[in-house]
């Protein structure tokens, strides 16, 4: 599918010149009612040329982390480009967000519809008028993510490192974790990548909730990207580390019964460690669950109740190589954004030690 580039300086008739900023509404569809749906973008322009960013986020409608960041971004009267455009979207799938829903009335995933099709499906036709009015106008892209209900992911990137437009995106926004891989056949950043606007999203946090870490590290990331393409003044900021994760498992109950958690997300952990023990409702265990490998706790749940074949946690295999011991040190040395995200994170889940028998086990 060709590109067919649009001018980032007139939006249906709203002209908007170099070194203005406008507040401009895109229709994308209509309610049952027949009213128009649009949903609200705010472009800024700086002086001098130079690319364009779009910084999207609640593309599914229940996660709307990113949805406070962007706002933070729009409201921060310092947030003021040196060269380029950015198009910030805190709300893209707003019928979604109106429900409160990661789907669309027609219980369609937006984010499975891409690029879409004018005389397709609702989500289709969505993903169509957004794809050829905000991708089409730019050069790079960011879109800002959760986990699933019931779920958290500590902060992490992902994107195609095998494209070098990508890779230098990913390492740039200054995540410590990033996940290799191209998404799903059908979206947003994948297909936006196949028709050469280099794509990465950031998933951190819970849908429902703007959690002020995760607000934090999505708008240094987006800072971090806009300084490296040279379009925002100041330094970049790193974490005290960064991985690129190739492989990763969800670790799932084998049991039924009442989880008491031993890691929290973000946690270095190393193979064979006690990840958290299946118990009866009285407390009694049944079984622990141990790590297959060394590993970075990329999400997990947050509802302890748990039945056979559920997901307990995601781990983001370390690359060979490296050791979690010295992530540890580095982390702890730096004492920075991503040691705090870990502990705050953790506020929604209760963690406790593991038993001497699962130590013991985890040390066999």
């Amino acid at each position: 599918m060709a590109r067919i580039r649009k001018s980032i300086g007139e939006w249906n008739g709203t002209i908007i010149n170099p070194g203005e900023s406008r507040k401009v509404k895109l229709a994308v569809g209509e309610a049952y009612s027949g009213i128009t749906v649009k949903i609200p973008i705010y472009i800024q322009r700086a002086y001098e040329p130079g690319p364009t960013v779009f910084v999207t986020a609640a593309l599914h409608g229940d996660e709307i982390n990113g949805t406070g960041a962007v706002r933070s971004l729009v409201q921060d009267a310092s947030f003021k480009l040196k060269r380029g455009s950015v198009i910030l979207v805190p709300v893209l799938n707003i019928l979604s967000f109106d429900r409160h829903s990661r789907y669309l009335p027609d219980r369609r995933d937006l984010n499975r519809s891409f690029p879409g099709s004018k005389s397709g499906s609702l989500a289709g036709r969505m993903a169509a008028t957004i794809f050829e009015e905000i991708v089409s106008r730019s050069d790079y892209g960011i879109d800002l993510h959760t986990a699933a209900v019931r779920r958290t992911n500590y902060p992490n990137v992902r994107g195609d490192m095998t494209n070098p437009a990508v890779r230098q995106l990913a390492e740039t926004f200054g995540s410590e974790v990033i996940i290799n891989g191209k998404g799903p056949v059908g979206a947003f950043r994948r297909e936006a990548c196949k028709v050469g606007c280099p794509t990465i999203i950031m998933e951190g946090g819970e849908v429902w909730k703007v959690e002020p870490g995760i607000v934090e590290a999505a708008t240094l990331g987006i800072r971090n990207v806009l300084r490296g393409l040279d379009m925002l003044e100041g330094e970049q900021e790193k974490a005290s580390f960064q991985v690129v994760v190739n492989t990763s498992k969800w670790m799932r109950a084998e049991n039924g019964g009442f989880l008491q958690f031993h890691i929290k997300p973000g946690d270095i952990i190393s193979k064979d460690q006690p990840l958290a023990t299946n118990t009866t409702l009285l407390g009694s265990e049944r079984n622990t669950v141990y790590s297959p490998f060394d590993a970075i706790v990329v999400g997990m749940t947050t509802l302890p109740a748990i039945s056979p074949g559920e997901p307990i946690c995601n781990l983001g295999r370390l690359p060979r190589g490296i050791k979690p011991d010295d992530l540890l040190r580095r982390r702890t040395k730096e004492a920075g954004l991503g040691e705090r995200l870990s502990d705050d994170l953790a506020s929604n889940v209760l963690v406790v030690e593991p038993s001497e028998e699962a130590s013991a086990n985890s040390d066999a």
